[in-house]
């Protein structure tokens, strides 16, 4: 039997398989959400807002690991519609604390669960100790990665 070539080795690694799992799952979730109007990283901010209230719009930055600039996007957008209020911060007037508002929330009641959806049916019938050890192995690796002194490397 033929030895694969490298080019197919590399894009039949867990970590290609991770990317290609993220990529259709973000997929599927602007499909579920495009009747409503959002998009997935609107629907992540509305989340947060819905489910732990009040957030420093510097904290949602670190927390959906996007740019400051993508996320300004998302928020202005997001206060447009209605759904979020921005208001500077009572102690630090140059940061801005995010809040969804009664239309926000109404909406947020309304909204279909996209991650209960896609979970469901990317996983349906999966092990259950199998899927443990694919949590275990992926939040090792990124610890890994995120851990890893890369610039020291480059010396």
């Amino acid at each position: 039997m033929p030895k694969p070539s490298t080019q197919t080795h590399r894009h039949d690694t867990v970590g290609s398989w991770a990317k290609r799992l993220y990529f259709a799952s973000r997929a599927v979730m602007d499909t579920i959400l495009r009747p409503y109007g959002l998009g997935s990283t609107q629907w992540y901010v509305l989340y947060q807002l819905a489910n732990n209230g009040p957030t420093m719009q510097r904290d949602l930055v670190r927390m959906l690991n996007i740019e400051r600039a993508t996320l300004s996007g998302v928020v202005t957008t997001l206060v447009g519609k209605g759904l979020v209020s921005q208001v500077r911060d009572a102690e630090d007037q140059r940061q801005r604390v995010l809040r969804i508002t009664r239309v926000g929330g109404k909406l947020w009641e309304a909204l279909p669960d996209p991650i209960a959806q896609i979970l469901a049916v990317a996983f349906e019938g999966a092990d259950p100790a199998e899927m443990e050890i694919a949590c275990r192995v992926l939040q090792a690796a990124t610890k890994r990665l995120n851990e890893h002194d890369w610039e020291g490397e480059q010396e």
